[in-house]
């Protein structure tokens, strides 16, 4: 706490805003870092789970109707127990850099991207490269993420098995109706619903 309390002092005496973010985007960049060995040790479920509780989102496990946002609260147990099934980012620090954490993911049937301001373009491509998520997503909101522009809604043609995509203030979508078309006749199943400004 006497830590949070000295770095709240060093923030507070930083005379620029612009400085003030320069230290946020680095502590968000450790936030998001990729610890391969860990998620060795402990598997992906549990890896992913630390990292998205350490920036801010929430997740639900396979077989819980519980959502996990307590970090300090994670469920101990045998490892592999706790499998991610649903991500809710809403107004967290994830970013590009902690991708990586979802790939070994394999129950993942939803993700809230919701008011996050460090989703972009290449986050939603790579949620669309990941193979497990291209089989197991099936529900999808991107919502008031000023970075993510047409191209990044259209790499979401990959998630094979998607059926629902939610889509609201979206600033950077330029197409929304010609991309909108697109995702449709690539996935047939799916089914936009759309608020985009």
């Amino acid at each position: 706490m006497m830590l949070f309390a000295k770095a709240t002092k060093y923030l507070n005496k930083l005379p620029l805003l612009a400085d003030r973010r320069h230290f946020w985007g680095w502590l968000n960049a450790v936030f998001n870092k990729v610890d391969y060995e860990r998620i060795k040790a402990v598997g992906p479920d549990r890896a992913a789970s630390e990292w998205l509780l350490r920036c801010g989102a929430k997740v639900r496990y396979k077989g819980f109707d519980k959502w996990q946002q307590d970090y300090n609260g994670l469920p101990s147990g045998p490892l592999g127990k706790y499998k991610i099934q649903a991500i809710d980012a809403t107004e967290s620090c994830i970013m590009y850099r902690g991708f990586d954490h979802l790939e070994g993911l394999e129950h993942v049937e939803e993700i809230k991207l919701i008011r996050c301001i460090y989703i972009e373009d290449p986050c939603l491509e790579r949620i669309s490269a990941i193979t497990n998520l291209q089989a197991s997503l099936s529900s999808l909101e991107v919502v008031s993420c000023g970075n993510v522009t047409d191209r990044g809604l259209l790499a979401l043609h990959h998630l094979s098995n998607l059926q629902r995509l939610f889509l609201s203030d979206l600033p950077g979508v330029q197409e929304k109706e010609k991309t909108v078309k697109i995702l449709q006749t690539a996935l047939p199943k799916l089914v936009v619903e759309q608020d985009v400004q």
